[in-house]
């Protein structure tokens, strides 16, 4: 049982696929800019790679939530399909009274 989300643990992949390069060339006294500039690409570049199978679960869990198996229904949904209901019945019998009017 994986308790852990998918978006968490890419999370701190990324974030560790960053800090670690730049601990590493701060470290070695490079400057803290192009040491952070570096640490961005290599940390982009290695989770490209890398983390592939979490980049695609996380997409898939965002495109499970963005587009759910059944559409939410509106709070007002069920009253107001129960006003048309009402208002096409009004409006048959107005006709059907009309009809006998006339005959």
């Amino acid at each position: 049982m994986n308790v852990v989300p998918a978006w968490v643990s890419y999370s701190v992949f990324r974030v560790l696929l960053f800090a670690v390069p730049l601990a590493v060339m701060l470290f070695l006294r490079i400057e803290w800019w192009l040491a952070a500039i570096a640490a961005a690409v290599i940390g982009a570049s290695l989770s490209f790679i890398f983390l592939r199978k979490p980049r695609e679960k996380v997409a898939l869990g965002l495109y499970q939530a963005r587009h759910p198996d059944t559409e939410p229904a509106h709070p007002d949904a069920v009253s107001e399909d129960a006003a048309l209901d009402r208002a096409d019945a009004r409006a048959a019998d107005a006709d059907l009274q009309r009809e006998r009017e006339s005959q």
